[in-house]
């Protein structure tokens, strides 16, 4: 197996929180890969690290073969990325955006002109081209956000909850897009806490629970005969049954009991 991306004992402390405790991340060159976890698992915070954004405190990260903390330069130069929050040159038209990603990459002005209207086109972007990026909606900004990413042609593509308040057209459009990525050999990375979304889309998983890896490999290896559903809530262990955890003047039943003579009200 050709890694595309593999880290050995990454980890992060804020404090006296321990964010990530020891990552051994391994993803296969040319996979869809989903990275999930719940909320807090470290998730974000080991995109980061792997991806140059953040500076670990212990451990190492490789991509494509290059130490990205050893090979800046190189490592960022082979990977997109695509954080959660992104924030964009608001006043930059689309268009405006792609050009300045492709200058700062210095790529050809003429190859940069050409890769962005192949990638408006696809994106869908077209007739919003030179309206500022401030007036794009959340999934006209995730689509221009990815194809900022893909402009220099990555090999590897790291991206944080995409879908993320996404309307189902423009998530189909961006699905579309990622899997015709990854046919052409490429790898995309990707973090959800939506198993069903991972689940369609991905052939390599990694569960991360309280800043470890728990679980990885080929998806019908981590799902096993469950849904990827219930394997996730196996491996980090599922929440407390609604029913457990009081609660009982919640709802229809617990207002008809507060109203009855035997809860003490009045008629």
């Amino acid at each position: 197996m050709t890694e595309a991306v593999h880290t050995q004992g990454l980890f992060k402390r804020y404090g006296q929180q321990i964010a990530v405790a020891g990552v051994d991340l391994v993803v296969p060159a040319g996979s869809f890969a989903g990275l999930v976890g719940p909320n807090g698992a470290g998730k974000t915070t080991t995109l980061s690290m792997i991806t140059g954004l953040l500076r670990p405190d212990g451990g190492r990260a490789v991509i494509d073969g290059l130490d990205v903390w050893r090979d800046p330069v190189q490592v960022k130069a082979r990977v997109g990325v695509l954080p959660e929050g992104l924030r964009l040159f608001e006043r930059l038209s689309g268009r405006e955006l792609l050009h300045y990603n492709g200058r700062l990459r210095a790529i050809p002005m003429a190859e940069v002109e050409q890769r962005t209207e192949e990638l408006l086109g696809v994106m869908d972007l077209r007739e919003a081209a030179d309206k500022l990026v401030v007036d794009y909606s959340t999934g006209m900004r995730k689509k221009i956000g990815l194809a900022a990413a893909l402009l220099h042609n990555p090999s590897v593509l790291f991206l944080d909850e995409p879908f993320e308040g996404v309307d189902p057209v423009s998530a189909n459009t961006l699905t579309d897009v990622l899997q015709r990525f990854t046919a052409s050999g490429s790898t995309v990375i990707f973090s959800s806490h939506v198993m069903d979304l991972v689940e369609r889309l991905c052939d390599w998983v990694s569960v991360m629970s309280a800043g470890h890896i728990v679980a990885q490999g080929p998806l019908a290896q981590v799902r096993g005969d469950r849904t990827l559903n219930q394997a996730f809530l196996d491996l980090v262990g599922g929440p407390k049954r609604a029913g457990d955890a009081g609660l009982t003047w919640l709802g229809a039943n617990g207002a008809a009991a507060e109203e009855s003579p035997s809860a003490g009200g009045e008629r």
